[in-house]
């Protein structure tokens, strides 16, 4: 890997962190493009890199979540069922899941149906419940958005694809499920990243730290654009247009790998 390979996974991973198209589906596609052999580092640097984007909504959210003891405890119940599924299966994880390039085009395409699917659906539902807030999500609702954030584990299920669509099917508002979904990958890829590290960040050399570097500082500064960017949105658009893109990029890279 180079450090033009770093800047490029960094724009990529920025962008497509927050939007329900499956950052870990696209990092691992541009791997694939790139021909980056999926070594031991290079996996460790696709999980790494997602911090920066994670530090960009804090950035953006600090003072919100910190305004209230409720938010810090919604997020945490939470993540409750993504620390429990995440710890368990990290060696799967790590060893049989990322770098499954197949896999992911696959669920990329299922993703996008669901979502096309719950978003026709679920909107005469979701105006019943616009003047909700995440403070006034129940713990059996938290833990179920938990739950659906855990599948991500899966590639091409996309983090944030899967809370919005639960949240989406429980009839939350696009504006309160977007920002929560944001919230919740803080703890999610904050733990993420320090589980991986704490695994093989010693193996790592000077180089391969200033790799990671770049892409974490790369990550942060598109990340932050990309979230102003979508909170607007969502204001005035369905998630429909997610959906489209994630089974048209998903059917060409299957017929990408296949040819």
């Amino acid at each position: 890997m180079t450090f033009l390979h770093a800047t490029y996974l960094g724009i990529i991973e920025g962008i497509t962190e927050f939007l329900p198209i499956s950052s870990t589906a696209h990092l691992d596609m541009a791997r694939t493009l790139f021909h980056i052999k999926a070594t031991d580092f290079v996996l460790s640097f696709l999980i790494v890199i997602q911090f920066g984007a994670i530090l960009a909504v804090l950035a953006l959210y600090a003072r919100k979540i910190f305004s209230s003891w409720r938010y810090i405890t919604s997020i945490a119940i939470a993540f409750i069922p993504t620390a429990v599924i995440g710890f368990a299966l990290y060696k799967i994880i790590k060893t049989v899941l990322l770098g499954n390039t197949i896999l992911a085009a696959v669920m990329l395409v299922v993703g996008g149906v669901v979502i096309l699917i719950i978003e026709r659906r679920s909107h005469s539902l979701a105006l019943e419940q616009e003047a909700r807030s995440i403070d006034s999500l129940s713990t059996k609702e938290l833990l179920l958005l938990g739950v659906a954030q855990a599948l991500a584990v899966v590639p091409g299920v996309s983090r944030s694809g899967a809370v919005i669509v639960a949240g989406r099917a429980m009839g939350l508002s696009r504006m309160l499920i977007t920002e929560f979904s944001f919230l919740l990958a803080i703890p999610t890829m904050f733990a993420a990243a320090s589980y991986d590290l704490l695994k093989s960040g010693m193996s790592f050399t000077g180089g391969e730290w200033q790799l990671l570097a770049v892409g974490l500082g790369v990550s942060f500064v598109i990340a932050l654009l990309v979230v102003r960017w979508l909170i607007v949105y969502v204001q005035k658009h369905s998630f429909a247009a997610f959906g489209w893109y994630r089974i048209i990029i998903g059917l060409l890279f299957i017929g990408y790998l296949f040819i």
